[in-house]
C-alpha cells in the first residue's frame, strides 16, 4: 500500500509540474491538438533613397539600428533648400522623432512635404491616420516666414498605425515614402556643418 501511496504522490507531482512548465511556454493541448502561441518583435526602421540631391550640399547618411543621421556640409553662404526622400517601414504603430545639431547654421524649416505608400503591401490605412506635429505640417505655413524651428532637444515629428503588410526591410512595395523639406541659414564666408537626427520607435514602447 505505502510503495502504491508514493506512486500515486509521485504520478500527482509530475502532473503539477509539467502544468507549471508548459502553460507559460504558450503550449495548450485539447482533444489532441496542439495550439503554440508566439510574438513578433516590433521593428520600425528608416532608410534614404539613393535618389537624395542636395545640390552645393554636401550629404552624408549614416544608419544605425532604429536612428538615421544625415550630416549637411558646405561652404555656400546661401539658403539652402534641401529635399530628403525617407522611407519608413513598421510591422506596428510608430513615432518618428528628430534632433538638430549645429554651431554655424540655424534652421529655419523642417516640413514633411509629401507622404504615399510604395507598393501594394501597404496598410491601407498608413496614409489616412499618419499624424504630423504641427510645426512640422507645412499647410500650416505661410512660406514666406524664416524663424528658427528649435529642435535641440528630441521632438515627435510624426506618428502612424502599422505599415508594412508582409516583405522585408528591402522590399520595395512596403513602405511609406516621406519627403523632408529642410531649410537652413548658414553664417557665411565659413564652412557650415549640421546633423539632424531621426529616430522610429515602435508605439508600444513610447510611454
Amino acid at each position: 500500500m505505502r510503495a502504491e501511496r508514493l506512486s500515486l504522490v509521485c504520478v500527482s507531482m509530475f502532473a503539477l509540474f509539467a502544468l507549471v512548465v508548459l502553460v507559460p511556454a504558450g503550449a495548450k493541448a485539447q482533444a489532441g491538438h496542439v495550439s503554440l502561441q508566439g510574438a513578433v518583435s516590433e521593428t520600425v526602421v528608416l532608410s534614404v533613397l539613393p535618389t537624395l540631391s542636395t545640390g552645393k550640399v554636401d550629404a552624408d547618411v549614416v544608419r544605425s539600428g532604429s536612428s538615421l543621421r544625415v550630416t549637411l556640409t558646405s561652404r555656400d553662404a546661401e539658403v539652402p533648400i534641401i529635399r530628403v526622400p525617407l522611407l519608413l517601414r513598421s510591422n506596428s504603430g510608430f513615432r518618428i522623432s528628430t534632433i538638430f545639431e549645429s554651431e554655424n547654421a540655424i534652421l529655419t524649416q523642417l516640413s514633411v512635404t509629401d507622404v504615399h505608400p510604395t507598393g501594394k503591401l501597404v496598410s491601407s490605412q498608413a496614409v489616412k491616420q499618419v499624424n504630423l506635429t504641427p510645426r512640422f505640417d507645412p499647410r500650416g505655413l505661410d512660406g514666406t516666414s524664416q524663424t528658427q524651428v528649435n529642435v535641440s532637444q528630441p521632438a515627435l515629428v510624426l506618428s502612424g498605425p502599422r505599415i508594412s503588410l508582409g516583405g522585408t526591410l528591402d522590399s520595395p512595395n512596403n513602405a511609406l515614402q516621406l519627403t523632408l523639406l529642410i531649410r537652413l541659414q548658414p553664417q557665411p564666408a565659413r564652412t557650415w556643418v549640421v546633423h539632424l537626427t531621426f529616430v522610429a520607435s515602435p508605439e508600444s514602447l513610447i510611454q
